[in-house]
């Protein structure tokens, strides 16, 4: 079956898709949201690509090492056998500070016999909008194009450079690197140096993972979820990435494709909130930061997302001369979705605040800025929580009054009192309390339909909606509240589809979504467990997983018949509630039948 069958490498600064073949297919520098360097993945004839061609004698298997992002591509016909290590360098220097390059290293792992492959180098810079020229010097192999913008990327190797241009036959006789850059070195990089890198990079990623829980259930998929999330993190601001790729489709054919190289408010503290659950504080801190330096003005209103390096405008554009993921167009730059007024935000922020001043109540800077957030939050909250607005799936139509906006509205007062007495700031706690009880007591009459005998997607409404589920995670009801139970139940019964959830099945701007969102399937399956289906959930849970792709990722999106990712890849959105879900069924230990399901 086609599918996005991609492994990712990165080092927090950038990212790259390598395919299971070994074809570099997607990557930008020198930052995640930079022009592509290879496209392949957005357009298979002009996009370019590096990768390797062997003959049809060859099996080729992928896997990572063990609690890194090292990807390891193996090539074998039994006797000629050759692996490619793909990484980007990253590790603390002397100083602590980290060496996170703009490049990444593919070394060549010599195994045995007398392995022949062809090099298919074709870098195409700036999304391939102009011709790109590659030649070679005497230290490197420089590519370049000035059509539309100038840019550069430089190729070391220690093999014939002209051989690799022009793709011909090479016999790997021993060890060899490539690098592939965007600065010209200083210093001519060798075998050794590579080989180096890839040590120190390998030693990072374990002490990271060495400072990460394990669990009895599921762990090899928390870890590397965990570790997915953290190469969506940009050192540099602290910002989180919703995924690295810009337009691939939610349905193959259809138009909903989206620049997703951006940092939603509401998808990254989500999961600021898993990651600082399993103890990474240090991608707390770098985000909180990142907010405190987006909101200047104590009344100042966030956005829904911002830029990586917290740019406020996301001007879209489209790229008319890429035909697209599978011919799916248009492939966009930029999204407009920033101007979207969503009221959600406030909630999951404070959530977030809420969950690290818990985590880290010892150890976290910055605490006069939190709390003016807090108040500045309530104050927005309080002027405007009786809103209309685009709601979480961002529908560009006309606003409505979301319940899970309310939801969060009631959140964010919620959290914001319990900070304040974390705090000790307890002067403000009595006026808070009395909003917190009027928005509860709004949700509570108008969101509820005695027809659907559910919370429905927004007022006035009998449309179920799967992020109704989450009013239960945010403590808004209890899990064995009639209510919430019915719901749950109401929303399996009609949003489900062969397991797969539907976000909603309403017409929105686009007609009737016909791929499932993936969190809303996890959302589900938690939901499931926490009301006491803990056996349906455990069922369900494992079909689920069965649809990550070779390495166990995610993408945002399963086509409901093929069960095929779809949607930007990896998606931050998906991993961070597959954490979840893993975490709260892996806690099952007394019911023996579960027991048995899980083993």
């Amino acid at each position: 079956m086609d599918n996005l069958d991609y492994g990712v490498i990165g080092n927090c600064r950038s990212a790259a898709l390598v395919s299971k073949t070994g074809s570099i297919d997607w990557c930008c520098l020198p930052q995640f949201d930079s022009p592509s360097i290879f496209g392949k993945l957005l357009d298979e004839n002009i996009g370019g690509s590096f990768g390797f061609k062997v003959d049809d004698s060859y099996e080729i298997t992928q896997q990572y090492i063990d609690n890194t992002v090292v990807l390891v591509t193996k090539f074998s016909n039994g006797l000629d056998v050759f692996e490619v290590w793909d990484f980007m360098p990253r590790y603390y220097k002397e100083n602590g500070a980290y060496h996170a390059p703009p490049e990444f290293i593919r070394y060549i792992k010599y195994i045995s016999g007398k392995p022949c492959v062809k090099v298919i180098y074709d870098p195409k810079l700036e999304y391939a909008k102009g011709e790109t020229n590659t030649y070679v010097k005497n230290d490197f192999i420089v590519s370049l194009t000035n059509n539309v913008a100038y840019d550069t990327l430089f190729l070391y190797t220690d093999m014939s450079k002209d051989e690799v241009v022009n793709g011909e036959a090479l016999e790997i006789k021993s060890d060899h690197f490539f690098l592939v850059g965007y600065h010209e070195k200083l210093f001519a990089p060798n075998l050794k140096m590579a080989f180096l890198e890839y040590e120190r990079t390998k030693v990072y990623w374990l002490n990271w993972m060495e400072r990460t829980p394990s669990y009895n259930r599921y762990n090899d998929y928390i870890a590397r979820s965990a570790m997915t999330l953290k190469l969506l993190s940009y050192d540099k601001t602290g910002a989180i990435l919703a995924a690295i790729t810009t337009s691939l489709p939610e349905t193959i054919g259809e138009v909903r494709n989206w620049d997703y190289r951006f940092c939603w408010i509401r998808d990254a503290s989500m999961v600021i909130k898993v990651m600082s659950k399993l103890g990474h504080k240090n991608m707390a801190k770098r985000y909180l930061k990142f907010i405190i330096n987006l909101i200047p003005d104590k009344e100042e209103k966030l956005q829904i997302m911002y830029g990586i390096n917290g740019e406020k405008k996301l001007t879209e554009e489209f790229l008319e001369h890429l035909s697209g993921y599978r011919n799916s167009s248009p492939v966009r730059i930029g999204n407009a979705a920033y101007k979207q007024k969503q009221n959600d935000i406030y909630g999951i922020l404070m959530d977030m605040i809420h969950q690290l001043l818990l985590h880290f109540n010892n150890d976290i800077e910055d605490g006069e800025a939190l709390w003016n957030i807090t108040k500045g939050i309530v104050w927005v909250v309080n002027r405007h929580w009786q809103e209309p607005d685009k709601g979480i799936w961002e529908f560009r139509s006309e606003d409505q009054h979301f319940t899970f906006s309310k939801v969060l509205c009631w959140t964010a007062v919620d959290k914001a009192i319990k900070v304040a007495i974390l705090l000790g700031k307890t002067s403000k706690l009595a006026r808070w309390q009395l909003l917190e009880e009027a928005i509860r007591e709004d949700i509570m009459v108008n969101a509820w339909s005695d027809k659907a005998q559910a919370f429905t997607q927004a007022y006035d409404s009998e449309d179920l909606d799967a992020s109704v589920l989450l009013m239960e995670s945010y403590g808004f009801i209890d899990a064995k509240h009639p209510k919430y139970v019915s719901t749950v139940k109401a929303i399996g019964r009609e949003l489900s589809n062969d397991g797969l959830l539907y976000r909603y099945k309403n017409q929105d701007d686009f007609g009737l979504p016909s791929s499932s969102f993936t969190i809303c399937t996890f959302w589900y399956i938690n939901s499931l467990y926490k009301i006491g289906e803990e056996e349906s959930a455990v069922k369900q849970f494992n079909k689920l997983l069965s649809y990550s792709n070779h390495l166990g990722l995610f993408s945002e999106d399963l086509d409901f018949v093929t069960k095929r990712l779809l949607g930007n890849f990896p998606q931050a959105y998906s991993h961070l509630a597959l954490i979840e879900t893993a975490i709260n069924l892996s806690k099952i230990t007394k019911n023996e039948k579960v027991k048995d399901i899980l083993s």
